[in-house]
């Protein structure tokens, strides 16, 4: 049995005093059990979420991380100073990440690398845009994007995948339970052929628009194990009925 899994991606929002009110919401609301539950801030509200959610079950992880270990890399924040400070989580491949910043597979994979070598659990996101999709390119697409950043790694554990539809990221689209299971679906049966996957044991979350009106219909189909939520996660209420959805 996989164990359910939300994590907030906050994005490139917040203050101190906004972060403040947002942890005061999460750590104030009933806890989701049995179900994990994490927050990803910008690197400068890292320490701030770490102090605050220290001792409260709520794990804390980045949005991305460096491929490299230290260098001349002006801007780059290394995966091991992440783990040094505390982080459990990396969020990598967004598609963000792929459109602003010309991220690759193959950049995406090094990234990986670092992170599994830091001791972080990474988060793999993997998504076509509505044009692929609608030219019937989807699988090939997301296959590609699993192959390549999964290809030559010394070992994958604690790996999870996050499904991120780019025609339903922050576009209050989202895909019906049956588009998502289906994907959900062929990203495991990819994971089954790639060298030191569990494809069984791993768990792949749905990360497009996810909000608590539609949480629980996405939450029901058998190979999706949690969301990626960005928008709902904000709102504390919002995020902590996510995460309340996700329970069994």
């Amino acid at each position: 049995m996989r164990q359910s899994l939300v994590i907030g991606n906050w994005k490139m929002h917040g203050s101190r005093a906004s972060v403040a009110s947002l942890l005061e919401g999460l750590l104030g609301a009933e806890p989701a059990s049995g179900v994990e539950v994490a927050v990803c801030p910008t690197y400068l509200h890292l320490d701030q979420v770490l102090q605050g959610c220290a001792g409260s079950g709520i794990s804390v992880g980045a949005q991305d991380c460096s491929h490299a270990q230290s260098g001349a890399y002006t801007g780059e924040v290394a995966a091991e100073m992440l783990a040094d400070i505390g982080c459990t989580w990396v969020i990598l491949g967004h598609s963000e990440r792929r459109q602003y910043h010309a991220e690759t597979d193959a950049l995406v994979g090094a990234k990986l690398s670092a992170a599994i070598e830091a001791g972080l659990k990474p988060v793999l996101c993997v998504g076509e845009t509505r044009q692929q999709r609608e030219g019937g390119e989807a699988n090939a697409v997301v296959a590609a994007q699993l192959a390549g950043a999964l290809a030559d790694q010394a070992q994958l554990d604690g790996l999870v995948i996050a499904y991120e539809p780019v025609w339903a990221i922050g576009t209050g689209l989202t895909a019906t339970p049956e588009q998502a299971q289906e994907m959900h679906a062929f990203i495991r049966g990819e994971l089954a052929q790639a060298a030191g996957v569990d494809a069984q044991k791993t768990r792949i979350l749905y990360g497009g628009s996810v909000k608590p009106g539609n949480a629980a219909e996405l939450f029901d189909c058998a190979d999706i194990d949690g969301a990626l939520v960005g928008g709902a996660a904000l709102v504390a209420e919002d995020f902590m009925s996510i995460a309340g959805a996700a329970i069994g």
